[in-house]
């Protein structure tokens, strides 16, 4: 069984990475695609692994996205949101199917919904037949179902996993971090929660302002949030 986790990314060299918003097949025609390079990239101070935690990043694009009816933003939260277990959210990328099958043809984008799990629960879900230890860490959250099915895979890392306020409002509460396998019982995915990072995404963005749980508006302001240099579907800009 392996873990799930995305390449290393050398923060040092940004030269040889680009940004892709408005993809939506990985290998085919993409007629509202543009592509943005790196001016710059901050992750938090100490991150050495997924599994420890702090698995987030900050990327300063040298160009603005322009929004259209295909590239659209996609709000961030404060540290007082919250979605209780059991909300369904969505994963998107263009990773595995499944474990050790990857996306076939042109690889148009998938999306898959699952539930927010419970900290303690995903924590006793890892602990049934272990075999390595996995610590869900206060800037973690899980996602999945308990019988499996339905998870984020290989290539996925980096991805967004958003839910929807009551307002209809989205927020992107996870990215998509390490996992022991896909879509096996017991093993949920586990993805960096962001708003465990207000503090660092504020400290880094001035004039930022997150979507707080008493919102009912967004302010227009965004950022992009992931750990490795995919083709992301929203488009998020770090001003």
């Amino acid at each position: 069984m392996y873990i799930k986790v995305c390449t290393t990314f050398n923060i040092a060299d940004t030269s040889q990475y680009l940004i892709y918003a408005g993809r939506l097949q990985l290998n085919g025609w993409n007629p509202y695609e543009t592509s943005h390079r790196i001016n710059q990239v901050v992750v938090p101070y100490g991150y050495t692994d997924p599994r420890l935690g702090q698995d987030i990043a900050l990327v300063k694009l040298a160009t603005p996205v322009k929004w259209s009816d295909h590239i659209q933003p996609v709000c961030l939260p404060n540290g007082d949101v919250r979605f209780p277990a059991g909300t369904k959210c969505t994963i998107t990328g263009w990773g595995d199917i499944r474990d050790g099958v990857s996306l076939q043809g042109v690889g148009t984008l998938q999306q898959v919904q699952v539930p927010i799990i419970d900290q303690s629960a995903c924590q006793e879900m890892f602990q049934i037949q272990a075999t390595e230890q996995v610590n869900i860490r206060f800037d973690m959250l899980c996602a999945g179902f308990q019988e499996g099915g339905k998870d984020s895979c290989q290539g996925d890392s980096g991805g967004p996993l958003v839910c929807q306020t009551s307002s209809g409002i989205w927020l992107q509460v996870g990215i998509v971090s390490f996992g022991l396998g896909c879509a096996q019982p017991n093993r949920p995915g586990v993805y960096a929660r962001v708003s465990a990072f207000f503090n660092f995404i504020q400290s880094n963005v001035k004039g930022l302002q997150l979507h707080s749980a008493a919102d009912h508006y967004w302010s227009g302001w965004l950022v992009t949030l992931t750990k490795t240099v995919i083709a992301l579907t929203f488009a998020q800009l770090l001003k």
